[in-house]
């Protein structure tokens, strides 16, 4: 799947204190030199250095390892280098402990791996060999073991220094997309490797070991890319999420491609090489955010990290209910076509969502997917599709659905699915099990819940107008059509009515507050829904508070530009 970024005003201010700022090293260079000066200073007379350079998926090792080497042998200092790669079981062994968690019954998910750890994937006489050459290490200055799980539980307290480098997971993606990604065990690509292994278990995996290993390191490494590497001692590391928190944080955006795909995105955005957009993410746990400490460069670090501080980050109740998960993702569906278009090309796939119960016993998520659609913009011919008509067969969609498997067409659809003309403001109370999509020919600010912690899609596609996908090397409408989820879908259906969508999830504003300056509304809700969508009027100024303990999500639908500042800042 295409995936494009766009750091436009995407950026994060803040002041940090000079002693934080001013240990920030910036480069490789900066970077490398700084690496070999720690290794000279903290050398021992009687036995090596031990180091550890654990990290994400995706790092460059070998860039860093041949920077590393001789300006070490310039300095005079012997260092070997050791991959963990060398301690893990065989490819044969890995793939085998990863079946239970991506080969199921089920071709569209798997299961999450709720309990693993990186110790699982390697071999016990291995590791008590890595720990014992660890021991006993002689005749050079320093030993350097690298790789994701360097600095694992079982070796951790082996080490004089601990570094981790930190990647974000746009690029992960770009990795796996093209078959360029390292995984656990190989020394090279793994051409099959499949999203499964990455969503349902080495995500998990992954993210475990950097929790242990961040509240453990020495120093903090931005390593997107070798050209772009930063360096932050352990201090200014947290000195730097403390500061965070104290303000509003801005992600960077992400658009994709897709079928419905529209346009409204080239008056808003500069994209290069987006040539349709069907999502633009605004907030959610994938992002990553820019930080500006008045420095040369800018910091790329993930959003994630400060789950570190997940209590002052989202509050008590989030924190304890759905440990270090950030529960909210908000979209920008565009659905502008410059000409009238067929539905069957505006229009999202009719689909729906499970609710928690659900994702707990087939996925081991810990939590369902409840949505919301405000319309930002509408147009000539601006739709939602929602529920079934009231006398729709519903038994006989089933059918048609199953015998089309989204290869071929039904041609009554309409029949069926409940249509609803939309204006500016309207908003849209999508518990999961309702049956739904957006139309086009309007933009719709999508809020969300997200069901995981990896940021895994639960959406459950009934029929997508067996056409065909968007295909982003040729840049045309030319793909492989969309895979459906009928068994889920259909399973997870509360076969919403129509007159029933009208009375109870075509949401109202109701005024909480009203000053010469603003005015504070909230939409009326379903009990199901575990969040609520509020609204602000304003032309210079707004006031809100989250009360110490509420999560604010932020999204601008009227106006160019406003500035949010938390009130100590």
């Amino acid at each position: 799947m295409p995936l494009y970024e766009s750091r436009k005003n995407a950026e994060n201010y803040i002041t940090l204190k000079p002693e934080w700022r001013d240990s920030i090293v910036i480069g490789p260079e900066a970077v490398v030199k700084t690496i070999l000066e720690l290794i000279a200073a903290n050398r021992g007379k009687r036995r090596a250095l031990r180091v550890a350079f654990d990290g994400w998926y995706g790092i460059d090792w070998p860039s860093l390892i041949a920077a590393l080497s001789p300006p070490a042998a310039a300095a005079g200092l012997k260092v070997s280098f050791r991959a963990i790669l060398d301690a893990f079981k065989s490819r044969e062994e890995i793939a085998a402990y990863k079946r239970a968690f991506t080969e199921t019954d089920d071709p569209g998910f798997g299961v999450v791996n709720t309990e693993g750890h990186i110790i699982n994937l390697l071999s016990p006489e291995k590791l008590a060999g890595l720990r014992a050459a660890l021991a006993a290490t002689a005749g050079v200055d320093a030993v350097i073991v690298y790789g994701p799980g360097a600095a694992i539980p079982e070796l951790n307290d082996s080490y004089d220094l601990r570094f981790y480098f930190d990647k974000t997971r746009q690029p992960i993606l770009w990795e796996m997309w093209d078959g360029k990604l390292i995984p656990f065990g190989w020394n090279g690509p793994d051409r099959g490797y499949g999203w499964k292994e990455y969503y349902y278990c080495d995500y998990y995996l992954l993210d475990r070991q950097k929790e242990f290993a961040v509240a453990r390191m020495d120093y903090w490494v931005e390593g997107i890319a070798f050209e772009s590497l930063k360096l932050l001692p352990r201090a200014a590391y947290d000195g730097l999420m403390q500061t965070l928190l104290q303000y509003p944080v801005k992600e960077v955006p992400i658009f994709q491609p897709g079928p419905w795909g529209a346009y409204r995105y080239k008056d808003l955005f500069d994209v290069p090489g987006l040539e349709c957009n069907a999502w633009n993410e605004l907030a959610g746990p994938e992002l990553s955010m820019l930080v500006d400490v008045g420095r040369d460069a800018r910091l790329n670090l993930p959003t994630m990290n400060l789950m570190q501080y997940g209590e002052q980050f989202l509050g008590k109740h989030l924190t304890e209910t759905y440990p270090h998960q950030f529960p909210l993702d908000v979209w920008l569906d565009d659905g502008c076509f410059p000409k009238p278009t067929p539905p069957e090309r505006t229009s999202m796939p009719i689909h729906n969502h499970p609710g928690t119960d659900y994702v707990r016993q087939h996925f081991k998520e810990p939590l369902g997917r409840y949505e919301t659609y405000y319309i930002t913009e509408a147009y000539e011919g601006a739709t939602t599709w929602m529920g079934f008509k009231d006398d729709a067969d519903l038994e006989e969609w089933e059918r048609l659905c199953r015998a089309s498997n989204n290869l071929k067409e039904i041609p009554n659809w309409k029949d069926f699915i409940a249509r609803w003309d939309t204006n500016v403001g309207d908003l849209f109370l999508i518990p999961p099990g309702t049956t739904h999509g957006h139309g086009g020919n309007q933009m719709v600010l999508e809020m969300d819940t997200c069901p995981s912690i990896a940021a895994t899609e639960y959406s459950f596609f009934l029929y997508d107008f067996a056409r065909h996908s968007w295909d982003d090397k040729t840049k045309t409408m030319t793909g492989k059509p969309c895979k459906m989820h009928l068994d889920h879908g259909f399973a997870a259906d509360k076969w919403v009515r129509e007159s029933w969508v009208k009375d109870h999830l075509r949401a109202t504003p109701k005024v909480i507050k009203w000053t010469k300056d603003y005015m504070f509304d909230r939409y009326s809700s379903d009990p199901r829904m575990p969040f609520e969508i509020e609204r602000f009027h304003f032309t210079h100024r707004a006031d809100n508070d989250t009360e110490g303990r509420f999560l604010h999500v932020v999204t601008l639908t009227v106006g160019n530009l406003v500035t949010i500042r938390s009130k100590a800042n």
